[in-house]
Protein backbone atom coordinates (compact mmCIF):
# COMPACT_ATOMS: atom_id res chain seq x y z
CA UNK A 1 0.00 0.00 0.00
CA UNK A 2 2.99 2.50 0.72
CA UNK A 3 4.14 1.72 -2.35
CA UNK A 4 1.05 2.47 -4.04
CA UNK A 5 0.75 5.78 -2.65
CA UNK A 6 4.24 7.15 -3.42
CA UNK A 7 3.94 6.05 -7.27
CA UNK A 8 0.61 7.85 -7.10
CA UNK A 9 2.09 10.89 -5.49
CA UNK A 10 4.84 10.64 -8.00
CA UNK A 11 2.74 10.96 -11.29
CA UNK A 12 1.93 14.68 -11.68
CA UNK A 13 -1.20 15.47 -11.81
CA UNK A 14 -3.08 16.67 -15.42
CA UNK A 15 -2.93 19.94 -14.67
CA UNK A 16 0.75 20.35 -14.05
CA UNK A 17 1.72 18.40 -16.83
CA UNK A 18 -0.50 20.89 -19.07
CA UNK A 19 1.15 23.24 -17.26
CA UNK A 20 4.65 22.13 -17.84
CA UNK A 21 4.22 21.67 -21.28
CA UNK A 22 2.78 25.44 -21.87
CA UNK A 23 5.63 26.96 -19.90
CA UNK A 24 8.23 25.31 -22.16
CA UNK A 25 6.72 25.14 -24.89
CA UNK A 26 4.62 28.32 -25.01
CA UNK A 27 6.54 30.75 -26.81
CA UNK A 28 6.64 27.85 -29.88
CA UNK A 29 2.94 27.87 -29.92
CA UNK A 30 2.78 31.52 -30.16
CA UNK A 31 4.89 32.05 -33.04
CA UNK A 32 2.68 29.30 -34.66
CA UNK A 33 -0.52 30.87 -33.83
CA UNK A 34 0.83 34.27 -34.82
CA UNK A 35 1.84 33.09 -38.95
CA UNK A 36 -1.83 31.47 -38.78
CA UNK A 37 -3.16 34.72 -38.24
CA UNK A 38 -1.32 37.11 -39.98
CA UNK A 39 -2.03 34.73 -43.21
CA UNK A 40 -5.35 34.81 -42.35
CA UNK A 41 -6.12 38.53 -41.66
CA UNK A 42 -3.27 39.25 -44.67
CA UNK A 43 -5.84 39.17 -47.42
CA UNK A 44 -8.56 40.50 -45.89
CA UNK A 45 -7.06 43.82 -44.92
CA UNK A 46 -4.40 44.11 -47.83
CA UNK A 47 -7.08 42.47 -50.34
CA UNK A 48 -3.83 40.23 -51.34
CA UNK A 49 -1.49 37.74 -49.52
CA UNK A 50 1.79 39.91 -48.84
CA UNK A 51 2.81 38.07 -45.59
CA UNK A 52 2.79 34.53 -46.56
CA UNK A 53 5.42 35.16 -49.11
CA UNK A 54 9.01 34.01 -49.27
CA UNK A 55 10.43 37.72 -50.02
CA UNK A 56 8.64 38.83 -46.72
CA UNK A 57 9.55 35.65 -44.53
CA UNK A 58 13.18 36.60 -45.70
CA UNK A 59 12.47 40.25 -44.33
CA UNK A 60 11.14 39.47 -41.16
CA UNK A 61 13.89 37.51 -40.43
CA UNK A 62 16.79 39.75 -41.47
CA UNK A 63 14.82 42.49 -39.11
CA UNK A 64 15.06 39.84 -36.11
CA UNK A 65 18.40 39.16 -37.16
CA UNK A 66 20.34 41.68 -35.10
CA UNK A 67 17.99 41.28 -32.57
CA UNK A 68 18.40 37.81 -32.27
CA UNK A 69 22.23 38.13 -32.28
CA UNK A 70 22.39 40.79 -28.83
CA UNK A 71 19.82 38.63 -27.51
CA UNK A 72 21.98 35.97 -27.50
CA UNK A 73 24.49 37.55 -25.33
CA UNK A 74 21.63 39.11 -23.05
CA UNK A 75 20.56 35.49 -22.58
CA UNK A 76 23.78 34.93 -21.03
CA UNK A 77 23.94 38.09 -19.10
CA UNK A 78 20.30 37.54 -17.58
CA UNK A 79 20.86 33.58 -16.84
CA UNK A 80 23.43 34.50 -14.46
CA UNK A 81 21.17 37.10 -12.99
CA UNK A 82 22.52 40.09 -14.53
CA UNK A 83 21.15 42.66 -16.99
CA UNK A 84 22.82 44.99 -19.18
CA UNK A 85 21.29 48.13 -20.74
CA UNK A 86 24.24 49.20 -22.59
CA UNK A 87 23.94 46.92 -26.09
CA UNK A 88 22.03 49.70 -27.65
CA UNK A 89 25.23 52.29 -26.97
CA UNK A 90 27.36 49.39 -27.15
CA UNK A 91 26.01 49.40 -30.76
CA UNK A 92 26.21 52.73 -31.83
CA UNK A 93 29.94 53.21 -30.66
CA UNK A 94 30.78 49.89 -31.92
CA UNK A 95 29.55 50.96 -35.59
CA UNK A 96 30.92 55.15 -35.08
CA UNK A 97 34.22 53.59 -34.21
CA UNK A 98 34.46 51.40 -37.09
CA UNK A 99 33.17 53.64 -39.78
CA UNK A 100 35.92 56.37 -38.92
CA UNK A 101 38.77 53.81 -39.06
CA UNK A 102 37.87 53.27 -42.37
CA UNK A 103 36.91 56.16 -43.65
CA UNK A 104 40.09 58.02 -42.30
CA UNK A 105 42.26 54.99 -42.91
CA UNK A 106 43.50 53.03 -45.54
CA UNK A 107 42.07 50.08 -43.88
CA UNK A 108 39.10 48.02 -45.20
CA UNK A 109 37.31 46.00 -43.79
CA UNK A 110 38.97 43.48 -41.67
CA UNK A 111 40.35 46.23 -40.10
CA UNK A 112 36.55 47.72 -39.35
CA UNK A 113 35.19 44.48 -38.29
CA UNK A 114 38.22 44.27 -36.01
CA UNK A 115 37.65 47.41 -34.78
CA UNK A 116 33.98 46.80 -34.25
CA UNK A 117 34.57 43.26 -32.34
CA UNK A 118 36.94 45.18 -30.25
CA UNK A 119 34.96 48.12 -29.28
CA UNK A 120 32.51 45.55 -28.25
CA UNK A 121 34.73 43.51 -26.35
CA UNK A 122 36.78 46.41 -24.30
CA UNK A 123 32.75 47.84 -23.72
CA UNK A 124 31.34 44.28 -22.05
CA UNK A 125 35.01 44.09 -20.25
CA UNK A 126 34.41 46.86 -18.92
CA UNK A 127 30.83 45.97 -17.33
CA UNK A 128 32.11 42.78 -15.93
CA UNK A 129 34.75 44.74 -14.18
CA UNK A 130 32.09 47.15 -12.68
CA UNK A 131 30.11 44.14 -11.77
CA UNK A 132 33.02 41.68 -11.26
CA UNK A 133 35.65 43.44 -9.44
CA UNK A 134 33.76 47.08 -7.85
CA UNK A 135 30.88 45.28 -6.87
CA UNK A 136 28.10 47.52 -8.60
CA UNK A 137 24.80 46.14 -9.19
CA UNK A 138 24.23 45.25 -12.77
CA UNK A 139 21.36 47.57 -13.33
CA UNK A 140 22.89 50.52 -11.65
CA UNK A 141 26.32 49.52 -13.50
CA UNK A 142 25.05 49.44 -16.89
CA UNK A 143 22.89 52.36 -16.54
CA UNK A 144 25.63 54.18 -16.52
CA UNK A 145 27.75 53.05 -19.25
CA UNK A 146 24.78 53.31 -20.97
CA UNK A 147 25.70 56.94 -21.35
CA UNK A 148 29.11 57.21 -21.33
CA UNK A 149 29.30 55.01 -24.49
CA UNK A 150 26.58 56.83 -25.87
CA UNK A 151 28.24 59.68 -25.13
CA UNK A 152 31.55 58.58 -26.52
CA UNK A 153 29.78 57.78 -29.88
CA UNK A 154 28.26 61.51 -29.75
CA UNK A 155 32.07 62.61 -28.95
CA UNK A 156 34.12 61.13 -31.66
CA UNK A 157 31.72 61.53 -34.60
CA UNK A 158 31.00 65.18 -33.60
CA UNK A 159 27.07 64.14 -32.88
CA UNK A 160 27.59 63.43 -37.00
CA UNK A 161 26.68 60.52 -39.06
CA UNK A 162 29.80 58.68 -40.56
CA UNK A 163 29.96 58.36 -44.58
CA UNK A 164 32.19 57.34 -47.10
CA UNK A 165 33.78 54.34 -45.51
CA UNK A 166 34.83 51.24 -47.46
CA UNK A 167 32.23 50.53 -50.29
CA UNK A 168 33.48 46.75 -50.35
CA UNK A 169 32.23 46.45 -46.48
CA UNK A 170 28.71 47.11 -47.01
CA UNK A 171 28.98 44.46 -50.11
CA UNK A 172 30.05 41.91 -47.78
CA UNK A 173 27.87 42.27 -44.83
CA UNK A 174 24.40 43.21 -47.09
CA UNK A 175 25.08 40.59 -49.15
CA UNK A 176 22.96 37.79 -49.77
CA UNK A 177 23.83 33.63 -50.51
CA UNK A 178 21.23 32.33 -52.92
CA UNK A 179 18.12 34.29 -51.48
CA UNK A 180 19.44 34.42 -47.47
CA UNK A 181 21.25 37.54 -46.41
CA UNK A 182 24.76 37.55 -45.12
CA UNK A 183 23.14 38.75 -41.73
CA UNK A 184 20.56 36.03 -41.45
CA UNK A 185 23.24 33.47 -41.98
CA UNK A 186 25.33 35.26 -39.28
CA UNK A 187 22.63 35.03 -36.58
CA UNK A 188 21.63 31.16 -37.29
CA UNK A 189 25.35 30.74 -36.44
CA UNK A 190 25.53 32.96 -33.33
CA UNK A 191 22.19 31.22 -32.04
CA UNK A 192 23.88 27.88 -32.84
CA UNK A 193 26.91 28.34 -31.11
CA UNK A 194 25.18 30.09 -28.75
CA UNK A 195 22.62 27.25 -27.62
CA UNK A 196 25.73 24.38 -27.77
CA UNK A 197 27.77 27.10 -25.13
CA UNK A 198 24.70 27.33 -22.56
CA UNK A 199 23.67 23.58 -22.98
CA UNK A 200 26.76 21.39 -23.49
CA UNK A 201 30.33 23.59 -21.96
CA UNK A 202 31.36 24.42 -18.67
CA UNK A 203 31.20 28.15 -19.54
CA UNK A 204 27.40 27.70 -19.71
CA UNK A 205 26.40 25.01 -17.12
CA UNK A 206 28.99 27.71 -14.65
CA UNK A 207 26.47 30.49 -15.67
CA UNK A 208 23.62 28.62 -15.40
CA UNK A 209 25.23 27.45 -11.94
CA UNK A 210 25.93 31.47 -11.21
CA UNK A 211 22.31 32.53 -11.98
CA UNK A 212 20.33 29.50 -9.55
CA UNK A 213 22.67 30.54 -6.66
CA UNK A 214 26.05 32.93 -6.60
CA UNK A 215 26.81 31.96 -3.11
CA UNK A 216 26.34 27.67 -4.00
CA UNK A 217 28.42 28.26 -6.71
CA UNK A 218 31.04 30.20 -4.97
CA UNK A 219 30.98 27.56 -2.18
CA UNK A 220 31.70 25.09 -4.99
CA UNK A 221 34.70 26.84 -6.45
CA UNK A 222 33.21 28.53 -9.51
CA UNK A 223 35.92 31.30 -9.93
CA UNK A 224 32.15 33.83 -9.92
CA UNK A 225 34.60 37.21 -10.75
CA UNK A 226 36.57 35.32 -13.65
CA UNK A 227 33.44 34.20 -15.26
CA UNK A 228 31.32 37.11 -14.83
CA UNK A 229 33.97 39.05 -16.68
CA UNK A 230 33.83 36.37 -19.50
CA UNK A 231 30.12 36.77 -19.86
CA UNK A 232 30.20 40.80 -20.02
CA UNK A 233 32.61 40.49 -22.11
CA UNK A 234 30.75 37.45 -24.30
CA UNK A 235 27.91 39.99 -24.44
CA UNK A 236 29.89 43.08 -25.79
CA UNK A 237 31.41 41.09 -28.85
CA UNK A 238 27.82 39.85 -29.87
CA UNK A 239 26.86 43.00 -29.77
CA UNK A 240 30.12 44.05 -31.46
CA UNK A 241 28.83 41.85 -34.16
CA UNK A 242 25.02 43.59 -34.81
CA UNK A 243 26.79 46.86 -35.01
CA UNK A 244 28.82 45.18 -37.85
CA UNK A 245 25.72 44.26 -39.62
CA UNK A 246 23.66 46.95 -38.95
CA UNK A 247 26.50 49.46 -40.00
CA UNK A 248 26.46 47.33 -43.80
CA UNK A 249 22.98 47.68 -44.00
CA UNK A 250 22.55 51.66 -43.19
CA UNK A 251 25.39 52.51 -44.81
CA UNK A 252 26.09 54.91 -42.37
CA UNK A 253 27.64 55.07 -38.75
CA UNK A 254 25.48 57.19 -36.45
CA UNK A 255 25.79 57.80 -32.91
CA UNK A 256 21.81 57.85 -32.37
CA UNK A 257 21.56 54.15 -33.80
CA UNK A 258 21.05 51.70 -31.60
CA UNK A 259 18.30 53.13 -28.97
CA UNK A 260 15.92 50.87 -26.97
CA UNK A 261 17.96 47.62 -28.67
CA UNK A 262 18.38 46.66 -25.02
CA UNK A 263 14.64 46.51 -24.55
CA UNK A 264 13.81 44.26 -27.44
CA UNK A 265 16.96 42.43 -26.64
CA UNK A 266 15.67 41.83 -23.17
CA UNK A 267 12.40 41.06 -24.45
CA UNK A 268 13.37 37.94 -26.73
CA UNK A 269 15.41 36.68 -23.83
CA UNK A 270 12.06 36.52 -21.57
CA UNK A 271 9.95 35.70 -24.02
CA UNK A 272 11.65 32.60 -24.57
CA UNK A 273 11.78 31.52 -21.50
CA UNK A 274 14.94 33.22 -19.61
CA UNK A 275 14.13 33.96 -16.11
CA UNK A 276 14.68 37.71 -14.84
CA UNK A 277 15.46 35.86 -11.58
CA UNK A 278 18.58 34.02 -13.36
CA UNK A 279 19.54 30.40 -13.53
CA UNK A 280 17.27 29.58 -16.65
CA UNK A 281 17.59 30.11 -20.39
CA UNK A 282 16.63 29.11 -23.73
CA UNK A 283 18.89 29.93 -26.87
CA UNK A 284 16.47 28.67 -28.98
CA UNK A 285 13.50 30.43 -26.76
CA UNK A 286 15.13 33.62 -27.13
CA UNK A 287 15.68 33.72 -30.96
CA UNK A 288 11.82 32.53 -31.13
CA UNK A 289 11.30 35.31 -29.03
CA UNK A 290 13.43 37.79 -31.26
CA UNK A 291 11.04 36.59 -34.22
CA UNK A 292 8.20 37.27 -32.78
CA UNK A 293 8.70 41.03 -31.87
CA UNK A 294 10.03 41.15 -35.90
CA UNK A 295 6.68 39.75 -37.08
CA UNK A 296 4.45 42.43 -34.84
CA UNK A 297 6.65 44.99 -35.74
CA UNK A 298 6.47 43.29 -39.53
CA UNK A 299 2.46 43.06 -38.97
CA UNK A 300 2.42 46.58 -38.48
CA UNK A 301 4.04 48.07 -40.61
CA UNK A 302 2.22 45.57 -43.34
CA UNK A 303 -1.28 46.87 -41.86
CA UNK A 304 -0.09 50.90 -42.40
CA UNK A 305 -0.27 51.34 -37.98
CA UNK A 306 1.15 54.63 -37.52
CA UNK A 307 4.29 54.74 -35.63
CA UNK A 308 3.49 56.27 -32.72
CA UNK A 309 0.61 53.33 -32.00
CA UNK A 310 3.58 51.06 -33.40
CA UNK A 311 5.18 51.69 -30.03
CA UNK A 312 2.50 51.33 -27.93
CA UNK A 313 2.11 47.47 -29.01
CA UNK A 314 5.67 47.10 -28.65
CA UNK A 315 5.80 48.12 -25.17
CA UNK A 316 2.89 45.90 -24.44
CA UNK A 317 5.08 42.83 -25.84
CA UNK A 318 7.39 43.82 -23.62
CA UNK A 319 5.46 43.96 -21.02
CA UNK A 320 3.69 40.53 -22.23
CA UNK A 321 7.18 39.08 -21.98
CA UNK A 322 7.74 40.13 -18.19
CA UNK A 323 3.90 38.84 -16.78
CA UNK A 324 5.45 35.18 -18.70
CA UNK A 325 8.18 35.05 -17.02
CA UNK A 326 6.35 35.68 -13.51
CA UNK A 327 3.54 33.36 -14.79
CA UNK A 328 6.17 30.37 -15.51
CA UNK A 329 7.97 31.66 -12.02
CA UNK A 330 4.72 30.60 -10.16
CA UNK A 331 4.21 28.02 -12.14
CA UNK A 332 7.67 26.32 -11.44
CA UNK A 333 7.31 26.81 -7.79
CA UNK A 334 3.32 24.77 -7.59
CA UNK A 335 5.34 22.26 -9.46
Amino acid sequence: MQSTRSTRAAQPRDGQTLGEFIARYGIFLVLIALVIVLTILTPIIRGEQFFLTVPNLIQVALQASINAIIAVGMTFVIVSAGIDLSVGSIVALAGVGAALVMRDTALGPVAGVGVALGIGALCGAFNGFLIARVKLPPFIATLGTMGIFRGIALVISEGRSIFGFDRTFVEIFSARIGDIPVAVIVAAGVALCGALVLRYTKFGKYTIAMGGSERTARLAGIPINRYKLGIYILSGLLTGIAAVLLLARLRSGDPTFGRLFELDAIAAAVMGGTSLSGGAGSIPGTIVGALIISLVRNALNIFNVPSYWQEVVIGGVIVLAVVLDQWRKRQSQRD
